[in-house]
C-alpha cells in the first residue's frame, strides 16, 4: 500500500487525479479501523493533513459558513455552538474526546455512512458539499444529492471534498441519537431537526435508519402547515405524534446486532417528539423574550 504525502492542496488534486484509486485520509478514524480489522485495504492513502486549507472556517460575504473538510468536531463545538447548535450538538456525541479531536465532518461524508452522526445535522440545515478536481474545478452538491447508496456518495474519482457550506442557523436545531451508552457508540438510529422562522419551515434528517442517511419530507410538510408560529404556545400532543409517526414512515430500516427495524421505528417517533418539544420551546421562549 502507497502513502501520498501531497505538499499542498493543488498538489493533492493532482495525485488524486493521477491515483484515483488513493483513499483520502485526514483523521484517520475510520479508514484505520478498517485496516486494524482488515475490512479493507486500498491500493493507496492520500494525507490531506499537509492541506492546511482545510483546516480553515470563513465567513462568506453572504453569511454563510464555509467549513473545511479537515475542521475536527472539537472545533466545531468549540466554535460553532451559537451558530450551528444542531451539528455541534452531533459533533459532541462522536466517540471520546480523542476522536472528536481528530475526525471530521469532511471525513463523515467521504465515508457516507449511514449510521454517521453528522450526517442528520447536516440533512436538517440543508448544507452544501464544496468539491473539487483538478480537471474541471469545484462544483458545489446539495446534501440531497450527496448520499447515493450504503457507504457511497456523489464523488466522482478524482474529486475531493473541500468544504462544508452552512447558513447559520436562523432558529432552534435540534440532534438526537440513541445508542447502547453514551459514548465511543455507533448510532442505533439518530434525528435532527431545525427549525427556520423566517420561511415558516422545518429541517429534518435521520441516520442509521436507511441505505443513506434520509429527510422526512411528509413531517417537514407536516410541520410547515400546522405550527403554530402566529400562538407560540406549547404543541399539543396529537400534532406531536403525528409528527412523530411520519418521521418513522419515512425510515427505512433493517434488522441488524444493534437494533431491530421495528425498536428504530419506534425510537425515530421518540426523539421526534422530543426533539421538536425542545426547539418548539426555545423559539417560544425567544418569542416571548423579544
Amino acid at each position: 500500500m502507497d502513502f501520498l504525502r501531497p505538499e499542498s492542496w493543488a498538489d493533492a488534486l493532482a495525485l488524486k487525479a493521477e491515483r484515483q484509486d488513493a483513499v483520502p485520509i485526514q483523521g484517520g478514524t475510520d479508514i484505520m479501523v478498517e485496516l486494524n480489522f482488515d475490512r479493507g485495504r486500498p491500493a493507496s492513502l492520500l494525507d490531506l493533513n499537509p492541506c492546511r486549507e482545510l483546516f480553515q472556517i470563513e465567513e462568506a460575504a453572504d453569511g454563510r459558513l464555509r467549513i473545511g473538510s479537515g475542521v475536527p468536531y472539537v472545533r466545531i463545538i468549540r466554535k460553532l455552538g451559537d451558530k450551528l447548535p444542531g451539528l455541534a450538538q452531533a459533533s459532541r456525541t462522536v466517540g471520546s474526546p480523542q476522536i472528536r479531536n481528530r475526525g471530521t465532518v469532511g471525513g463523515n461524508l467521504g465515508g457516507a455512512s449511514p449510521a454517521g452522526d453528522a450526517h442528520p445535522a447536516l440533512l436538517a440545515a440543508n448544507a452544501v458539499i464544496e468539491v473539487e478536481s483538478s480537471a474541471r474545478g469545484s462544483r458545489m452538491i446539495p446534501i440531497d444529492d450527496f448520499y447515493v447508496w450504503v457507504k457511497k456518495n456523489a464523488l466522482e474519482p478524482d474529486e475531493l471534498i473541500r468544504a462544508i457550506w452552512l447558513e447559520p442557523a436562523p432558529g432552534p436545531q435540534y440532534f438526537s441519537k440513541v445508542g447502547t451508552r453514551n459514548a465511543m457508540v455507533i448510532a442505533v438510529c439518530s434525528f435532527s431537526v431545525a427549525l427556520d422562522p423566517r420561511t415558516r419551515t422545518a429541517g429534518t434528517g435521520i441516520g442509521s435508519a436507511g441505505p443513506t442517511p434520509l429527510r422526512a419530507v411528509e413531517a417537514q410538510d407536516f410541520l410547515a402547515e400546522y405550527l403554530p408560529w402566529d400562538n407560540p404556545a406549547p404543541l399539543g400532543d396529537k400534532l406531536l405524534h403525528d409528527f412523530g409517526a411520519l418521521v418513522a414512515s419515512a425510515a427505512k430500516p433493517i434488522d441488524d446486532v444493534r437494533g431491530t427495524a421495528d425498536y428504530r421505528k419506534h425510537a425515530l417517533s421518540v426523539m421526534a417528539r422530543r426533539t421538536l418539544t425542545w426547539a418548539w420551546n426555545d423559539f417560544t421562549a425567544e418569542r416571548r423574550a423579544a
